[in-house]
């Protein structure tokens, strides 16, 4: 039986994970992650969720943890923000060289200097090529349901990757929306016990992350490479089977008032529902303008954004983190570098917007689409609201 809640998203991405049956979870307190944690050590202490929680003294010890974890064979949760994750850093790389798939929250967060608390994507930018593949959510629904799946994705055998879901800070993490939990049973139906192909253990000795050789090394990332980009196959498998038991589609790549448009605008996680106002805003206007919204990042889903692109002759890229000496934002260089390998006539935009927390409304949408970014001198991009 299906039960909808008015929740937290931040405890509601915690029931997802006691849901998904998770064994061991060990994070380091930092907002705005902090409710997700505090939440499932609430549960494992009330006896609700038979898990281990393990308190450590840092985010780098928090994914070590989970790392040793998942190592022997368990099922492991943690969850960060900002400079959470960059102390995690160095683990980041071990942990999907190893293969190992833990699933971590990542609550968007500005990284410091100067310090805030509030939302942008700086930090997951500077951890997008650490192979682990991630998912970006629009609301709390979304955040729930990917929980859930990242456990299919990432045990799946011929993936054995961790994932990272991405939710924006605060405007995201902290606010009460209506979610659908599904029953414990269905969830058990759809997401098995975790098998691990090797673990740790003192019956049966392995090695893990042995000295890699010149004369192996190469192969070794081939490997894992070949990995996370075959990977996109099974998210989409699972983003399918989940549509079919639980009621509620995903896709890699999500479109919006598509039909028909020949300018678009594309963008990652909470941020792309103000751009949907400002398009029902420019709709009454007659001014036809699409969304398409990447929910996968990592691997890249090169297919099926050439596919949403087809009859598009403007993109404006909307990205939430400074380029960062860079000539465009990161997302902008991914589009941008996707769209020339592919021969596409497109002109694309860059527009960063909504650093540390600022608030990007809807008419701020519809004032790109009206206005086309023209470049001056060496400009290549726009700061959307940036005071001189």
């Amino acid at each position: 039986m299906k039960k909808v809640t008015g929740i937290e998203v931040s405890l509601a991405i915690a029931e997802a994970a006691k849901l998904a049956r998770v064994e061991v979870i060990s994070a380091y307190p930092i907002t705005p992650q902090t409710h997700i944690v505090e939440h499932l050590a609430e549960l494992v202490a009330n006896g609700e969720l038979e898990a281990v929680y393990i308190n450590v003294e840092s985010e780098h010890s928090a994914l070590s943890a989970c790392v040793g974890a998942e190592a022997a064979g368990a099922r492991t949760f943690t969850s960060t923000s900002a400079q959470g994750l960059e102390l995690m850093h160095e683990i980041l790389f071990i942990t999907s060289s190893l293969r190992l798939p833990v699933v971590m929250v990542l609550v968007n967060r500005a990284l410091s200097a100067p310090l805030s608390i509030w939302c942008d994507h700086s930090d997951v930018m500077a951890a997008r090529d650490c192979g682990w593949i991630m998912l970006f959510c629009e609301n709390g629904q979304e955040a729930v349901d990917s929980v859930i799946m990242a456990y299919k994705i990432g045990e799946d055998r011929r993936v054995l990757l961790p994932v990272m879901i991405n939710i924006d800070g605060f405007t995201l993490s902290h606010v009460i929306e209506p979610i659908e939990f599904p029953d414990q049973e269905l969830v058990d139906s759809f997401l098995p016990p975790y098998e691990p192909l090797f673990r740790l253990d003192p019956e049966r000795p392995v090695t893990m992350g042995a000295y890699g050789m010149p004369e192996i090394y190469t192969e070794a990332k081939y490997a894992q490479e070949e990995a996370i980009i075959n990977s996109k196959a099974v998210i989409k498998e699972v983003m399918e089977e989940f549509g079919k038991r639980f009621k509620r589609s995903y896709r890699v790549v999500e479109t919006y008032n598509m039909e028909g448009a020949k300018a678009a605008f594309i963008a990652l996680g909470s941020i792309c529902e103000n751009i949907k106002t400002a398009i029902d805003l420019l709709k009454k206007r007659g001014i036809n303008v699409g969304l398409i919204s990447l929910r996968l990042f990592r691997p890249f889903p090169s297919e099926e954004l050439e596919e949403a692109l087809i009859n598009v002759e403007r993109l404006m890229v909307v990205e939430r983190a400074m380029p960062q000496g860079s000539i465009n934002g990161p997302l902008y260089n991914e589009i941008s570098s996707f769209a020339f390998s592919k021969g596409m006539n497109i002109k694309i935009e860059d527009y960063i917007a909504g650093l540390g927390g600022r608030d990007v409304e809807p008419h701020e949408f519809v004032n790109i689409a009206l206005n086309p970014f023209k470049r001056e001198g060496r400009e290549n991009y726009r700061v959307i609201g940036v005071r001189g």
